[in-house]
């Protein structure tokens, strides 16, 4: 047994079983070790972005952590923005990094860089295995640390001999990892919790990382219904459990001033796996913190506790009143007809989500009053945006579906952001799976054009629009979809968008749907 067989059973061991992977030539060890070692899926993209968000959906729905594969440190590289997207949305992730055998090294060829270097920003723990017989238990290892909260990315670099090399140190042992920590707030932060959300004072919880999930959204309802606080949620969020039967939770807004009037009155935010709410940028004459300066901010669990048992523990220190909480109805909206627009888009897409479905939005500004007009849609999972690095959507989508077989995927795209790994589309027709993509085709970059007034420019040149539209020559999305395999249509009328959504969201294999926006 080489290092790369014993790598791979060390994963599988510790319920590590699906990997998505862009392998070269380091890492053909491991590839071959996929024939001699059962219980690994593993799943081709063809850009290294494809395979880290890919591990990013399918973490956000199994809720567990998948591997990647990847080729020394430009590999790396081109998987960073959605590792980073991964790292802000607390999503579990082991990255299998190949590198030169240790003794090749010194010999500077022209793919040697610094991987540790490279990865340690965008990770939570990083180590470069010595040889063979360290594998297994640096394997080990990374799996512990992926697995602890509120979910981390671990990078293990496999040089190529230590893949190649026999293990001659207990050959036979396979370690399981350590169980990650699960950290609870003592007494008397609920005690302390609790005696603010009494004082009578507008008081609101903030739920962060692993807080707006079904479970704990529940909890928060029922503290919302004893004390008549408010449920606030961080503006980007990976997994946010929506739709009729659920809690109402209101996301606090992307854009400054609209953030600042939702938290203007709340005297007393509480901390639920969150922290305290600022801006995504900086603009001239506009606040970075988003509270109004007299609110008292409480943190009652940190983003690495259990915020599940914290809210239960809150819950029931709230008293027998805590156990009704409101929860959405289902109201869906009729189908709208006729020539295309933003509000119309909305009100169709609300109207078909499936009960169970999942939703990967990155849709920006053509999809903005999606979110609230789908509140009321049959049930559903919302997978948002986190890091704010644009083109996850597609990737995302993917590892979604293979997490989440039998439930339908829908992938709401801007046509900018899905340009930056399309590749995905390829992913989703070899594997066969049950996504439908809907591209809002502005050929532009719309949230740009936005930035560019918030930041203070009150006029856009001929220079400077050059760089915000991505027409001359529009993109095609209909023929790049089916040049990788997906079903493709163009919908020129919402009667057309109704009735193509209709036939994708029966067809079990990947559809894509383009939606002109003018």
């Amino acid at each position: 047994m080489n290092g790369a067989e014993n790598l791979l059973r060390t994963l599988v061991h510790n319920n590590v079983e699906v990997c998505f992977a862009n392998p070269g030539t380091s890492e053909m060890h491991f590839v071959a070790a996929l024939d001699r070692v059962d219980g690994m899926r593993c799943v081709l993209g063809l850009f290294e972005g494809v395979v880290t968000g890919a591990a990013d959906g399918y973490a956000r729905m199994a809720r567990r952590p998948a591997a990647t594969l990847l080729h020394l440190g430009p590999g790396l590289a081109n998987g960073l923005s959605n590792i980073h997207n991964a790292k802000r949305g607390r999503s579990p992730m082991i990255n299998v990094i190949g590198d030169h055998a240790t003794y090749h090294r010194r010999y500077d060829t022209p793919l040697t860089s610094d991987i540790e270097g490279v990865a340690r920003p965008f990770n939570d723990w990083v180590r470069t295995t010595p040889n063979s017989n360290s594998v297994a238990a640096d394997a080990a290892d990374a799996v512990a640390a992926a697995r602890r909260l509120p979910g981390q990315i671990a990078s293990l670099i496999l040089p190529a001999d230590a893949a190649w090399t026999p293990v001659t140190d207990r050959p036979g042992i396979v370690p399981t990892a350590a169980e990650p920590e699960r950290p609870v707030p003592d007494g008397s932060a609920i005690d302390a919790a609790e005696r603010i959300l009494r004082t009578g004072n507008r008081a609101a919880l903030l739920l962060g990382a692993n807080a707006t999930l079904e479970e704990p959204l529940e909890l928060a309802g029922r503290v919302a219904a004893a004390t008549g606080c408010r449920i606030l949620a961080e503006t980007m969020l990976a997994r946010t459990s929506r739709g009729a039967g659920r809690t109402p939770v209101e996301p606090i807004p992307y854009p400054v001033e609209a953030a600042v009037q939702a938290l203007h009155n709340v005297e007393d935010l509480i901390l639920v796996g969150a922290t305290t709410p600022v801006g995504f940028f900086a603009y001239p004459d506009k606040p970075s913190v988003l509270v109004n300066p007299g609110t008292r901010v409480y943190e009652l669990a940190r983003p690495d506790h259990d915020v599940t048992a914290a809210l239960e523990l809150l819950a029931d220190a709230c008293g027998p009143a805590a156990t009704n909480r409101a929860v959405m109805p289902l109201d869906l909206p009729a189908r709208p007809t006729g020539d295309i627009t933003r509000e119309k888009i909305a009100a169709l897409v609300a109207a078909v989500i499936p009960e169970n479905a999942v939703v990967v939005d990155e849709s920006i500004t053509s999809g903005a009053a999606i979110p609230a007009m789908s509140a009321t849609s049959h049930p559903h999972e919302w997978l948002g945006t986190t890091g704010g690095s644009i083109g996850f959507a597609m990737p995302v989508g993917v590892g979604a579906a293979i997490a989440s077989p039998g439930r339908k995927v829908i992938v709401l795209e801007s046509d900018g952001s899905g340009m930056y790994q399309p590749q995905a589309l390829w992913t989703c027709a070899r594997e066969k799976l049950d996504v439908l993509v809907i591209v809002f085709a502005n050929a532009k970059y719309q949230i740009l054009q936005l930035e560019m007034y918030n930041v203070g420019v009150d006029k856009i040149g001929d220079k400077a629009r050059a760089l915000l539209d991505i027409d001359r020559p529009t993109i095609d999305w209909v023929a790049l979809a089916r040049s990788m395999g997906v079903e493709a249509h163009r919908a020129e009328t919402m009667d057309d968008l109704s009735r193509l959504v209709d036939a994708a969201l029966v067809d079990p294999g990947p559809n894509l749907i383009e939606v002109p926006i003018r």
